[in-house]
């Protein structure tokens, strides 16, 4: 039996994996490839977003199968980023990570994080406590929900 996923900071030199691991968990929305291609620029970490902003990885064994990232100044952050491996959704493992991230940002003065969701996600995010502020065009082109939680 597998041991339990742990969340720790995201490490140098993770940046690629970590963008790897976002564009899966977008595509298990059945998006195209070339929605994807176009999109990818924006699901990319870079080792400068590992150094600067709040990211967070769940790891199965020495994997990641999870990733987030806080961004933004206190009190109002933004939640950029919360991707799960599609093998391990439905494993409240989200629901895990979405927790921590609101922790994570507890402990660093923020109050409220701002969602900018993919649509297949919107449910997640009310479910968890999020509630429907808008939209936001996003530099893909289409309009998304946009939430907001208190902390």
């Amino acid at each position: 039996m597998a041991p339990e996923p742990t969340i720790r900071r995201a490490r140098l030199g993770e940046a690629g994996s970590l963008s790897e691991l976002a564009l899966r968990s977008k595509a298990h929305w059945g998006y195209s490839a070339e929605f994807l291609d176009m999109v990818r620029e924006l699901l990319t970490f870079t080792e400068r977003d590992l150094v600067d902003d709040l990211v967070y990885v769940l790891e199965q064994g020495r994997e990641p199968v999870g990733v987030y990232r806080v961004i933004g100044n206190q009190p109002q952050g933004e939640l950029s980023d919360l991707w799960l491996d599609p093998s391990f959704i439905g494993r409240s493992l989200g629901r895990r990570l979405f927790r921590h991230a609101l922790d994570t940002a507890a402990g660093h003065g923020y109050q409220t994080l701002i969602i900018e969701s993919d649509p297949n996600a919107e449910g997640f995010y009310t479910a968890m406590g999020a509630g429907r502020i808008g939209d936001r065009h996003s530099p893909s082109g289409r309009i998304l929900p946009l939430l907001r939680i208190p902390i």
